[in-house]
């Protein structure tokens, strides 16, 4: 048994702790819930390597959102999982202030911008495993195998099906055009989401289109970008405009309150790029001592069980493609998904913003 003495050195090293929680809706904004962490990564390395099975998460998810998810893996190997909630940037400034006195073995969180930051702060390891090689597409993991998406949500189209014929619709470019002056909705640019579909754009055009296309965003709002998706969503139901950018569980959650919205998704660049797609994924510390358990219940976390809960949960699309979505979200219909691999979206995520902040999007 770890010594709350022991957890709380972990703790005191560097002022990550100091930190803000990041405000997305999928990151539990409270201080970090550190009660569930009960051992160190000091009073663990002095155990048989045979004894050494709990699992230590640092998770920018909601409890709510990965506790059935530990439950299950434990209720079936026996290896117990204990776990943190914080933001992604506290989480990653964190662990580099613990360094190798930390007693996390997976850094749990959303966006492969992220999860590329992670990589960058050198706070990962490469990951050995042939079950994730198998179960997660090229696209979706770590050039390097630093981690690996477990999730997919498409950040895709939203419209107004009482004032849009979805014929007008065609690509995120064409959201630009002249057509859609005032009757442009958008998520903040400070939010990582909106960050990652621009970093794409300019791996596709390049900095200086991919600044003209935002230009065009920028000019055809109706109104200033909302805080989260749900707001965009929102105005477009309420007519404040007609049409906006969403991530594709936000839509389902306010579908399944009101089966009636007069809202519909469309799939844009399926003729050349496909949907942007982001990720909610994992990787193993780069200091863990029980690297083995780790690698199992990643594993775990790809295989079809957990990824058809995971669909469940949060109307997400699983990132094992064998795996179908469930049947409220495959009711949205089939779509062609961008396959650039995501580590691009973490790269070239500082000109991105630079692009955004150029064309004057807030």
């Amino acid at each position: 048994m770890k010594t709350m003495n022991n957890w709380l050195v972990a703790l005191a090293v560097g002022s990550a702790l100091t930190l803000t929680a990041c405000s997305d809706s999928e990151q539990d904004n409270k201080p970090a819930n550190d009660q569930k962490v009960t051992e160190s990564q000091e009073s663990k390395a002095e155990k048989p390597a045979a004894e050494q099975k709990e699992i230590v998460v640092y998770s920018s998810r909601k409890e709510h959102l990965i506790k059935p998810f530990f439950e299950q893996f434990t209720k079936e190997t026996g290896i117990p999982v204990v776990y943190i909630t914080d933001g992604a940037a506290p989480l990653i400034s964190r662990l580099k202030a613990e360094g190798e006195r930390s007693p996390a073995d997976i850094l749990m969180t959303v966006d492969a911008g992220n999860l590329w930051q992670a990589t960058q702060e050198g706070i990962l390891q490469p990951i050995d495993s042939d079950v994730l090689e198998s179960n997660i597409p090229e696209s979706l993991q770590d050039p390097n195998n630093e981690w690996y998406g477990l999730t997919v949500r498409a950040r895709t189209i939203v419209y107004s099906k009482e004032r849009v014929n979805p014929e007008e619709l065609t690509t995120y470019e064409a959201l630009g055009d002249e057509q859609w002056k005032g009757r442009l909705c958008l998520r903040t640019s400070k939010k990582v989401y909106n960050q990652s579909l621009v970093a794409m754009l300019v791996a596709r055009h390049g900095e200086e289109k991919a600044q003209e296309i935002v230009e065009g965003w920028v000019g055809n709002l109706a109104t200033d970008p909302f805080s989260n998706d749900t707001k965009v969503m929102n105005a477009i139901e309420a007519g404040a405009c007609d049409v906006g950018v969403v991530n594709t569980y936000y839509f389902g959650r306010l579908e399944k309150e009101n089966p009636d919205i007069p809202l519909a998704l469309f799939w844009p660049n399926q003729e050349t790029s496909g949907v942007h797609v982001n990720i909610s994924g994992a990787g193993i510390t780069k200091h863990s001592s029980n690297v083995a358990n780790a690698t199992k219940l990643l594993e775990w976390l790809s295989s079809a069980e957990a990824q058809q809960m995971y669909a469940g949960h949060n109307m997400e699309y699983p990132a094992n493609p064998e795996i179908k979505p469930v049947p409220e979200v495959e009711a949205w219909g089939s779509f062609k998904a961008d396959d650039m691999n995501l580590s691009k979206a973490g790269e070239l995520q500082p000109q991105a913003v630079k692009v955004m902040d150029r064309a004057g999007y807030k």
